[in-house]
């Protein structure tokens, strides 16, 4: 297996636990933040979450900036833009985001969330 093989399969790995996909959240929202400001959005330990995000720092889903002492942990989108070009980009949009805004109604979700 290719390391490019082996680089997505670790993106989807960690995309596919709901905690991590989480943080992934958090720091789209708020760029940059400390273990402990992530951990209060968080009801697990401090281990449990350094874990997790350990995982979405190997598959290069979190990058990680020291400031002095503190360690902050950055979102970084190329994976998952990756992805999106390869296995979604490449069908057809429009048929894709009509079919996105009937599901959303029919499940009567119109507020756009993803």
């Amino acid at each position: 297996m290719s390391s490019k093989h082996s680089d997505i399969d670790k993106v989807f790995k960690a995309l596919a636990d709901p905690t991590r996909r989480r943080l992934l959240d958090q720091l789209h929202q708020d760029n940059g933040q400390t273990l402990s400001a992530l951990c209060e959005h968080m009801d697990m330990t401090r281990q449990a979450v350094t874990q997790h995000l350990q995982l979405l720092e190997e598959a290069n889903l979190v990058a990680i900036v020291w400031q002095g002492r503190e360690k902050l942990h950055y979102l970084n989108p190329v994976p998952l833009h990756e992805i999106y070009a390869r296995w979604i980009e490449k069908f057809e949009q429009p048929r894709l985001g009509a079919l996105h805004k009937l599901k959303k109604k029919l499940e009567g979700d119109d507020d756009e969330k993803t």
